[in-house]
Protein backbone atom coordinates (compact mmCIF):
# COMPACT_ATOMS: atom_id res chain seq x y z
CA UNK A 1 0.00 0.00 0.00
CA UNK A 2 1.17 3.71 -0.95
CA UNK A 3 2.39 5.96 1.58
CA UNK A 4 0.60 9.07 1.49
CA UNK A 5 1.12 13.17 2.43
CA UNK A 6 -1.04 14.01 5.52
CA UNK A 7 -2.70 16.51 3.66
CA UNK A 8 -3.53 14.71 0.59
CA UNK A 9 -1.18 16.25 -2.00
CA UNK A 10 -0.35 13.11 -3.11
CA UNK A 11 -3.73 13.08 -4.95
CA UNK A 12 -2.97 16.23 -6.68
CA UNK A 13 -3.18 15.86 -10.85
CA UNK A 14 -3.58 19.75 -11.83
CA UNK A 15 -1.26 21.75 -11.43
CA UNK A 16 1.10 19.12 -9.16
CA UNK A 17 2.71 21.05 -6.17
CA UNK A 18 -0.16 22.58 -4.84
CA UNK A 19 -3.01 21.41 -1.96
CA UNK A 20 -5.92 19.22 -3.14
CA UNK A 21 -8.66 22.29 -2.73
CA UNK A 22 -6.97 24.93 -4.86
CA UNK A 23 -6.35 22.14 -7.27
CA UNK A 24 -8.09 21.98 -10.63
CA UNK A 25 -7.94 18.12 -11.30
CA UNK A 26 -7.45 15.43 -8.20
CA UNK A 27 -6.86 11.71 -8.31
CA UNK A 28 -10.66 9.91 -7.22
CA UNK A 29 -9.29 6.25 -7.59
CA UNK A 30 -10.51 4.45 -4.51
CA UNK A 31 -7.44 2.09 -3.84
CA UNK A 32 -6.67 3.81 -0.54
CA UNK A 33 -3.30 5.03 0.39
CA UNK A 34 -1.97 3.97 4.16
CA UNK A 35 -3.19 7.17 5.71
CA UNK A 36 -6.24 7.52 3.95
CA UNK A 37 -10.07 6.58 5.02
CA UNK A 38 -12.50 5.16 2.43
CA UNK A 39 -16.01 5.97 2.89
CA UNK A 40 -19.32 5.16 1.31
CA UNK A 41 -21.54 7.64 1.18
CA UNK A 42 -25.06 8.22 1.60
CA UNK A 43 -25.50 11.67 1.04
CA UNK A 44 -23.99 14.79 -0.05
CA UNK A 45 -25.16 18.32 1.15
CA UNK A 46 -23.91 20.77 -0.98
CA UNK A 47 -23.35 24.36 0.40
CA UNK A 48 -25.82 26.99 -0.34
CA UNK A 49 -23.68 28.90 -3.08
CA UNK A 50 -22.77 25.64 -5.01
CA UNK A 51 -26.03 24.10 -5.02
CA UNK A 52 -28.11 28.22 -5.90
CA UNK A 53 -25.73 28.56 -8.64
CA UNK A 54 -26.17 24.91 -9.97
CA UNK A 55 -30.32 25.07 -9.71
CA UNK A 56 -30.04 28.37 -11.55
CA UNK A 57 -27.91 27.02 -15.02
CA UNK A 58 -29.69 24.13 -14.72
CA UNK A 59 -33.23 25.92 -14.71
CA UNK A 60 -34.57 23.68 -11.65
CA UNK A 61 -34.11 20.72 -14.08
CA UNK A 62 -33.35 17.59 -11.95
CA UNK A 63 -32.05 15.49 -15.04
CA UNK A 64 -29.81 18.53 -15.36
CA UNK A 65 -28.50 18.43 -11.94
CA UNK A 66 -27.46 15.24 -12.12
CA UNK A 67 -25.53 15.50 -15.14
CA UNK A 68 -23.86 19.07 -14.11
CA UNK A 69 -23.02 17.11 -10.35
CA UNK A 70 -21.85 14.25 -12.26
CA UNK A 71 -19.92 16.20 -14.84
CA UNK A 72 -18.28 18.48 -11.98
CA UNK A 73 -17.31 15.24 -10.32
CA UNK A 74 -15.78 13.40 -13.53
CA UNK A 75 -13.69 16.06 -14.74
CA UNK A 76 -12.21 17.21 -11.41
CA UNK A 77 -12.48 14.17 -9.03
CA UNK A 78 -13.92 15.90 -6.56
CA UNK A 79 -17.16 18.07 -6.45
CA UNK A 80 -15.72 21.90 -6.88
CA UNK A 81 -17.90 23.77 -8.29
CA UNK A 82 -16.13 25.40 -11.06
CA UNK A 83 -18.02 29.04 -10.99
CA UNK A 84 -18.21 29.27 -6.91
CA UNK A 85 -14.84 27.36 -6.31
CA UNK A 86 -16.93 25.70 -3.05
CA UNK A 87 -18.31 22.31 -2.08
CA UNK A 88 -20.42 21.00 0.67
CA UNK A 89 -19.66 18.05 2.78
CA UNK A 90 -20.99 14.09 3.38
CA UNK A 91 -22.30 11.50 5.38
CA UNK A 92 -21.17 8.33 5.19
CA UNK A 93 -20.10 5.23 6.40
CA UNK A 94 -16.27 4.42 6.95
CA UNK A 95 -15.58 1.32 4.87
CA UNK A 96 -11.66 0.61 5.49
CA UNK A 97 -8.70 2.52 7.44
CA UNK A 98 -5.54 2.76 6.00
CA UNK A 99 -2.91 0.47 8.39
CA UNK A 100 -1.08 4.40 9.30
CA UNK A 101 -3.81 5.34 10.76
CA UNK A 102 -4.32 2.56 13.73
CA UNK A 103 -4.22 3.81 17.23
CA UNK A 104 -4.19 7.31 16.33
CA UNK A 105 -8.07 7.52 15.46
CA UNK A 106 -10.98 6.58 17.06
CA UNK A 107 -13.15 5.14 13.67
CA UNK A 108 -13.34 1.80 12.92
CA UNK A 109 -14.89 0.61 10.28
CA UNK A 110 -18.79 0.35 10.33
CA UNK A 111 -19.07 3.78 11.81
CA UNK A 112 -21.22 6.46 10.51
CA UNK A 113 -19.78 9.98 10.36
CA UNK A 114 -20.05 13.45 8.69
CA UNK A 115 -17.01 14.38 7.00
CA UNK A 116 -16.09 18.64 8.31
CA UNK A 117 -13.98 19.18 5.45
CA UNK A 118 -15.00 20.69 2.01
CA UNK A 119 -16.09 18.39 -0.81
CA UNK A 120 -14.09 20.70 -2.95
CA UNK A 121 -10.35 19.16 -1.99
CA UNK A 122 -12.34 15.31 -1.15
CA UNK A 123 -11.86 12.67 -3.69
CA UNK A 124 -15.46 11.51 -4.90
CA UNK A 125 -16.86 9.15 -6.60
CA UNK A 126 -20.61 9.15 -7.89
CA UNK A 127 -21.88 5.73 -8.91
CA UNK A 128 -25.71 7.22 -8.98
CA UNK A 129 -27.88 10.16 -7.81
CA UNK A 130 -30.37 8.66 -5.61
CA UNK A 131 -32.71 11.21 -4.72
CA UNK A 132 -32.22 15.65 -4.99
CA UNK A 133 -34.10 17.22 -2.36
CA UNK A 134 -33.81 21.11 -3.66
CA UNK A 135 -35.12 22.75 -0.82
CA UNK A 136 -32.30 21.96 1.27
CA UNK A 137 -29.22 21.10 -0.70
CA UNK A 138 -29.31 17.20 -0.01
CA UNK A 139 -28.72 14.54 -2.81
CA UNK A 140 -28.16 11.32 -1.96
CA UNK A 141 -26.37 8.89 -3.96
CA UNK A 142 -24.38 5.70 -4.42
CA UNK A 143 -20.35 6.35 -4.15
CA UNK A 144 -17.63 6.24 -2.06
CA UNK A 145 -14.94 9.07 -0.91
CA UNK A 146 -11.62 9.38 0.51
CA UNK A 147 -11.07 11.62 4.07
CA UNK A 148 -7.30 12.23 4.27
CA UNK A 149 -5.23 12.23 7.46
CA UNK A 150 -5.60 15.61 8.33
CA UNK A 151 -9.13 15.41 7.70
CA UNK A 152 -11.93 16.15 10.51
CA UNK A 153 -14.82 14.31 10.91
CA UNK A 154 -17.77 13.93 13.57
CA UNK A 155 -19.22 10.30 14.55
CA UNK A 156 -23.42 11.31 14.10
CA UNK A 157 -25.05 11.20 16.93
CA UNK A 158 -27.65 8.91 18.33
CA UNK A 159 -29.83 11.56 19.34
CA UNK A 160 -29.93 13.28 16.17
CA UNK A 161 -31.57 12.58 12.71
CA UNK A 162 -28.60 11.94 10.06
CA UNK A 163 -30.34 14.62 7.45
CA UNK A 164 -30.91 16.89 10.12
CA UNK A 165 -27.08 16.28 11.71
CA UNK A 166 -25.54 16.79 8.22
CA UNK A 167 -27.95 20.26 7.61
CA UNK A 168 -26.48 22.02 10.52
CA UNK A 169 -22.89 20.23 10.73
CA UNK A 170 -22.16 21.87 6.99
CA UNK A 171 -22.55 25.35 8.57
CA UNK A 172 -21.29 24.54 12.16
CA UNK A 173 -18.08 27.20 11.34
CA UNK A 174 -21.07 29.85 11.49
CA UNK A 175 -22.39 29.58 15.11
CA UNK A 176 -18.72 28.59 16.49
CA UNK A 177 -17.22 31.52 15.21
CA UNK A 178 -20.27 33.63 16.19
CA UNK A 179 -19.93 32.27 19.81
CA UNK A 180 -16.41 33.52 19.30
CA UNK A 181 -16.62 36.79 18.28
CA UNK A 182 -20.15 37.88 20.06
CA UNK A 183 -19.69 39.84 23.58
CA UNK A 184 -21.75 41.10 25.72
CA UNK A 185 -23.74 44.19 24.98
CA UNK A 186 -23.37 44.53 21.65
CA UNK A 187 -24.81 45.00 18.66
CA UNK A 188 -24.99 42.33 15.92
CA UNK A 189 -26.62 42.36 12.92
CA UNK A 190 -27.10 38.54 10.71
CA UNK A 191 -27.45 39.26 6.86
CA UNK A 192 -29.76 36.17 5.44
CA UNK A 193 -30.57 35.58 9.23
CA UNK A 194 -33.17 33.63 8.49
CA UNK A 195 -31.79 30.83 6.29
CA UNK A 196 -29.83 28.20 7.54
CA UNK A 197 -26.47 29.42 8.87
CA UNK A 198 -28.17 32.20 9.84
CA UNK A 199 -30.83 31.10 12.78
CA UNK A 200 -28.04 29.17 14.09
CA UNK A 201 -26.05 32.23 14.01
CA UNK A 202 -28.77 34.62 15.44
CA UNK A 203 -28.62 32.04 18.29
CA UNK A 204 -25.45 32.28 19.48
CA UNK A 205 -25.45 35.92 19.09
CA UNK A 206 -28.78 36.54 21.41
CA UNK A 207 -27.35 34.05 24.00
CA UNK A 208 -23.68 36.04 23.65
CA UNK A 209 -24.81 39.44 23.85
CA UNK A 210 -27.13 39.00 26.72
CA UNK A 211 -29.82 41.04 27.87
CA UNK A 212 -27.76 44.35 26.92
CA UNK A 213 -27.41 43.66 23.59
CA UNK A 214 -29.39 44.16 20.29
CA UNK A 215 -29.17 41.04 17.66
CA UNK A 216 -31.22 42.56 14.15
CA UNK A 217 -32.06 39.50 11.30
CA UNK A 218 -31.83 41.20 7.64
CA UNK A 219 -34.05 39.44 5.22
CA UNK A 220 -34.92 39.52 1.74
CA UNK A 221 -38.79 38.97 2.87
CA UNK A 222 -41.00 38.80 5.43
CA UNK A 223 -41.70 35.27 4.91
CA UNK A 224 -39.52 33.87 8.24
CA UNK A 225 -40.58 37.01 10.09
CA UNK A 226 -43.14 35.41 12.24
CA UNK A 227 -40.67 31.95 12.45
CA UNK A 228 -37.48 34.32 13.85
CA UNK A 229 -39.06 36.22 16.03
CA UNK A 230 -41.59 33.82 17.35
CA UNK A 231 -38.74 31.84 18.18
CA UNK A 232 -36.66 34.92 20.16
CA UNK A 233 -33.67 34.72 17.78
CA UNK A 234 -33.85 38.53 16.96
CA UNK A 235 -34.66 41.60 18.49
CA UNK A 236 -35.16 43.14 15.35
CA UNK A 237 -35.96 42.24 12.17
CA UNK A 238 -35.05 44.22 8.75
CA UNK A 239 -36.58 43.46 5.30
CA UNK A 240 -33.94 44.39 2.61
CA UNK A 241 -32.17 43.55 -0.44
CA UNK A 242 -28.86 43.22 0.85
CA UNK A 243 -27.12 43.91 -2.66
CA UNK A 244 -28.63 47.41 -2.00
CA UNK A 245 -26.19 48.58 0.32
CA UNK A 246 -27.67 52.15 0.51
CA UNK A 247 -31.01 50.57 1.53
CA UNK A 248 -29.59 48.44 4.27
CA UNK A 249 -27.26 51.40 5.95
CA UNK A 250 -30.20 53.42 6.34
CA UNK A 251 -32.34 50.92 7.61
CA UNK A 252 -29.76 49.62 10.04
CA UNK A 253 -29.46 53.22 11.16
CA UNK A 254 -33.26 53.16 11.74
CA UNK A 255 -32.90 50.40 13.79
CA UNK A 256 -29.74 51.03 15.83
CA UNK A 257 -30.23 54.68 16.20
CA UNK A 258 -27.59 55.52 14.22
CA UNK A 259 -25.35 53.73 16.24
CA UNK A 260 -24.99 50.64 13.47
CA UNK A 261 -23.14 47.25 14.46
CA UNK A 262 -20.21 46.25 16.53
CA UNK A 263 -20.51 42.77 14.46
CA UNK A 264 -22.29 42.31 10.87
CA UNK A 265 -22.11 38.11 10.04
CA UNK A 266 -22.79 37.62 6.67
CA UNK A 267 -24.65 34.60 5.60
CA UNK A 268 -26.27 34.81 2.21
CA UNK A 269 -25.68 32.78 -0.51
CA UNK A 270 -25.35 35.38 -3.41
CA UNK A 271 -22.91 37.50 -4.50
CA UNK A 272 -22.71 41.44 -4.26
CA UNK A 273 -23.85 41.74 -0.63
CA UNK A 274 -20.21 42.67 1.17
CA UNK A 275 -20.88 46.46 0.91
CA UNK A 276 -23.75 46.27 2.93
CA UNK A 277 -21.94 44.49 5.27
CA UNK A 278 -19.22 46.81 5.66
CA UNK A 279 -21.65 49.85 5.28
CA UNK A 280 -23.83 48.67 8.59
CA UNK A 281 -20.68 48.11 10.80
CA UNK A 282 -19.60 51.14 12.88
CA UNK A 283 -15.90 52.18 12.11
CA UNK A 284 -13.49 49.65 14.00
CA UNK A 285 -16.44 47.04 14.15
CA UNK A 286 -15.89 43.94 12.56
CA UNK A 287 -17.62 41.97 9.53
CA UNK A 288 -18.10 38.26 9.66
CA UNK A 289 -18.19 36.65 5.80
CA UNK A 290 -19.40 33.17 6.04
CA UNK A 291 -20.98 33.70 3.31
CA UNK A 292 -19.09 31.32 -0.13
CA UNK A 293 -20.98 34.03 -2.27
CA UNK A 294 -18.10 36.96 -1.04
CA UNK A 295 -15.58 38.70 -3.34
CA UNK A 296 -12.55 39.49 -1.09
CA UNK A 297 -11.29 41.61 -3.45
CA UNK A 298 -15.07 43.54 -3.80
CA UNK A 299 -14.88 43.53 0.44
CA UNK A 300 -11.63 45.12 1.06
CA UNK A 301 -11.30 47.67 -2.06
CA UNK A 302 -15.16 48.66 -1.29
CA UNK A 303 -14.04 49.50 1.93
CA UNK A 304 -11.58 51.41 1.17
CA UNK A 305 -13.49 53.05 -0.89
CA UNK A 306 -15.92 54.41 1.37
CA UNK A 307 -13.42 55.02 4.01
CA UNK A 308 -14.25 52.18 6.42
CA UNK A 309 -12.18 51.36 9.15
CA UNK A 310 -13.16 47.48 9.71
CA UNK A 311 -12.04 44.57 10.95
CA UNK A 312 -12.99 41.96 7.89
CA UNK A 313 -12.64 38.51 8.81
CA UNK A 314 -13.14 35.36 6.65
CA UNK A 315 -15.43 32.74 7.49
CA UNK A 316 -13.41 29.58 8.38
CA UNK A 317 -15.66 26.83 8.33
CA UNK A 318 -13.55 25.37 10.93
CA UNK A 319 -13.07 26.86 14.47
CA UNK A 320 -12.38 24.17 18.11
CA UNK A 321 -15.28 22.55 19.47
CA UNK A 322 -17.58 23.84 16.05
CA UNK A 323 -19.67 20.72 15.84
CA UNK A 324 -20.16 19.88 19.62
CA UNK A 325 -21.55 23.45 19.63
CA UNK A 326 -24.16 23.01 16.31
CA UNK A 327 -25.36 20.10 17.69
CA UNK A 328 -25.47 21.00 21.40
CA UNK A 329 -27.64 24.06 19.91
CA UNK A 330 -29.97 21.38 18.81
CA UNK A 331 -30.18 19.94 22.19
CA UNK A 332 -30.57 23.15 23.95
CA UNK A 333 -33.04 24.65 22.09
CA UNK A 334 -36.24 22.32 21.32
CA UNK A 335 -37.41 25.42 19.13
CA UNK A 336 -34.83 26.01 17.14
CA UNK A 337 -34.62 21.91 16.73
CA UNK A 338 -38.33 22.23 15.55
CA UNK A 339 -37.79 24.36 12.94
CA UNK A 340 -34.54 22.56 11.46
CA UNK A 341 -36.48 19.77 11.35
CA UNK A 342 -39.26 21.15 9.21
CA UNK A 343 -37.11 22.85 6.97
CA UNK A 344 -33.72 20.83 6.72
CA UNK A 345 -34.56 16.97 7.68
Amino acid sequence: MKKGCKFGTHRVIEPKGILPQPAKVISNDMAIYDNEILIDVKTLNIDSASFTQIKEEAGGDEAKIKEIMMGIVKDAGKHKNPVTGSGGMLIGTVAQIGPALEGTTDLKVGDKIATLVSLSLTPLVIDEILEIRMNIDQVDIKGKAILFESGIYAKLPDDIPENLALSVLDVAGAPAQTAKLVKPGQTVLVIGGAGKSGMLCLYEAKKRAGVTGQVICLQHSDKAKDRVMDAGLADDFIVADATDAVDVLRKVEEVTGGNMCDLVINCVNIPNTEMASILATKDDGTVYFFSMATSFTKAALGAEGVGKDVTMIVGNGYTKGHAEITLQIMRESQTLRDIYESLYA
